[in-house]
């Protein structure tokens, strides 16, 4: 049997699911585990560590930097985009995503994650 990257799983839609904080992520309010990085919701921050293949490097973006948060769930590929003080946002193009070091990319699995990751974020952004 084929499985294709739109089929379903007997384990779940996509290998992207909230993971509950770990050891390393203990005081986190949301982890999100995404195609392009790994999303950290804390209360004073947002932290992104990013999968070796990014162009991008890990960041840590401080809550009083954050003006909001673009969500799109997108029918395939969806994506959210932190808009952080003197950081340009990316609005990509006309068949294409945003593509900068504030956003994460997730399949449909990711999306509930993504929401929780977005509420949690507005409610604790300062700037």
């Amino acid at each position: 049997m084929v499985n294709l990257p739109w089929g379903r799983r007997d384990s779940g839609d996509d290998d992207e699911a909230a993971t509950a904080p770990d050891d390393d992520h203990s005081d986190a309010l949301v982890v999100c585990t995404f195609q392009d990085g790994t999303l950290i919701v804390y209360a004073d921050r947002v932290k992104i560590e990013r999968v070796d293949r990014s162009q991008f490097d890990d960041k840590t973006i401080p809550a009083d930097e954050i003006r909001g948060v673009d969500l799109a769930k997108g029918l395939t590929i969806g994506y959210l985009q932190i808009e952080q003080t003197d950081v340009p946002v990316d609005s990509g193009g006309l068949l294409s995503d945003p593509v900068n070091e504030n956003t994460l990319h997730f399949g449909r699995g990711g999306r509930d994650c993504a929401a929780t990751a977005r509420t949690e974020i507005l409610a604790h952004a300062s700037g």
